[in-house]
């Protein structure tokens, strides 16, 4: 995600640094399902979450970055780096980075992601992803579905954006 990102950052106004929720909303720790759970991501994550992204590079590679070559070469310490900024920026509330993650906390399963957004008539970008291997069993389906649902019982947003789901990547960056 350095990449990508990176590039993000550098397109967006400077408004992307303040917080994206009001200061007296309790942002949520942790959100659990039969089949997942999602907390907070840290550089704790880094060696799970390289093997989750590494072991997705085709499927990461369409659903963010079709046509370039990410996360093609990314490397452990550059994954820590990425995570330590999401870390930080929950931390600021100006975004916020969930691990999805087996009940048991063994294996990485894919990523949420809250960014802000300017892009009328939206509040919030929602994106996220699940590791290769647990496509197969539905699981993208449940976490886009939970999160769907999350997002509209309990974030004080009025307008998310689903980009790869409701709105397709082509026509977000566009």
């Amino acid at each position: 995600m350095t990449t990508i990102l990176l590039t993000y950052l550098r397109s967006e106004p400077a408004v992307y640094n303040l917080p994206i929720v009001p200061k007296d909303f309790d942002v949520p720790e942790l959100l659990e399902t039969e089949r997942l759970r999602l907390r907070p991501l840290t550089i704790q994550d880094a060696v799970r979450d390289y093997d989750a992204v590494m072991t997705s590079e085709k499927r990461l590679r369409s659903v963010y970055d079709p046509g370039g070559d990410w996360p093609s070469g990314l490397t452990l310490e550059q994954n820590i780096i990425e995570l330590g900024w999401h870390q930080t920026e929950f931390q600021l509330r100006t975004s916020f980075a969930y691990t999805v993650v087996s009940l048991d906390e063994s294996e990485v399963m894919g990523c949420v992601y809250l960014y802000p957004t300017q892009r009328h008539p939206y509040d919030v970008e929602v994106t996220m992803w699940v590791r290769q291997s647990r496509v197969a069993e539905g699981l993208d389906q449940h976490l886009f579905e939970t999160v769907e649902a999350w997002i509209t019982d309990y974030w004080p947003f009025d307008d998310p954006a689903y980009p790869g789901r409701h709105i397709s990547f082509a026509d977000w960056r566009k």
